[in-house]
């Protein structure tokens, strides 16, 4: 079963534990982080405060140092028993088997952060691994990989590839990498909004303002809802065309969806 209750995915370092709960108030997911956003001398330090927290109360996602690192059997083993822990990111996937031996150790689901041109050609492996959730697709490290700008055509193809790799193994659609400009609302909105066009789920953030956008960028526009209704309300009346849209079974699915996420989003305004 999926874990996954909203479209953003927010980092917090892990050596930062003042930060835990205020991010898990601004996302629908948080990433305590022990990788990239921790220094090497103060990663032992992230690891205890990130399972201190999980032990007692808090709740999240932990993306651990990758397979191969000199911290990634330490990261594991510290989350044995976690019971606040919601799944486990792991970066620079690129093995099926290092994936099954995290899920073989850590009971929950994993995401595999697909950052690199060797990630990208097993994918489907990966995929094929029982408790990889999903995929996340890391748009930094994957154009650094491939000497491109993140915007090049090779990236939009990755982009596309992850999605229809996830549908195809029966996966949930995978999440968007994060938005460089920190603060820009603007910038993280598109980038979120095409996200959404393309078929993913959720996108990555490392600021509380980037999450907001991203809740925005993923919610139905009064538009939308609107046409949602008038299709549902349509349904089953034989051949009719609701904004010059013939009804028909996708479309009446299209229109289900429509509203199940604006009844997300409006119980999320409520606080509930």
């Amino acid at each position: 079963m999926s874990t996954v209750r909203g479209p953003a995915w927010l980092f917090v370092p892990g050596d930062r534990p003042e930060r835990f709960a205020k991010a898990a108030s601004a996302a629908d997911q948080i990433i305590c982080d022990l990788e990239d956003a921790v220094a090497p001398t103060a990663k032992p330090a992230a690891r205890d405060h990130v399972a201190g927290w999980l032990a007692v109360g808090g709740s999240a996602w932990v993306r651990v140092n990758p397979a191969g690192s000199p911290w990634h059997a330490d990261d594991l083993r510290a989350l044995v028993g976690c019971a606040g822990l919601r799944g486990v990111v792991v970066p620079k996937a690129e093995s099926a088997a290092d994936l099954q031996r995290v899920c073989d150790l850590l009971p929950v689901p994993a995401a595999a952060l697909v950052e690199s041109a060797a990630g990208v050609g097993r994918v489907a492996e990966m995929l094929a691994v029982e408790r990889v959730e999903r995929l996340i697709l890391g748009t930094v490290d994957l154009a650094l990989d491939l000497g491109c700008e993140q915007e090049s055509d090779v990236v939009r193809q990755v982009r596309s590839r992850l999605a229809l790799e996830s549908r195809a193994a029966g996966k949930p659609a995978p999440v968007d990498g994060v938005t460089m400009a920190l603060r820009d609302y603007d910038a993280t909105f598109a980038d979120a909004g095409r996200a959404r066009r393309e078929g993913y789920a959720g996108k990555l953030a490392v600021h509380p303002v980037q999450a907001g956008a991203i809740r925005d960028a993923f919610a139905p526009s009064p538009e939308e809802v609107s046409w949602a209704r008038e299709v549902i309300a349509a349904a089953g009346q034989g051949a009719v065309a609701v904004g010059g849209v013939m009804v028909d079974a996708p479309v009446v699915e299209r229109a289900r969806r429509i509203l199940a996420g604006s009844a997300i989003d409006e119980k999320r305004g409520t606080g509930d």
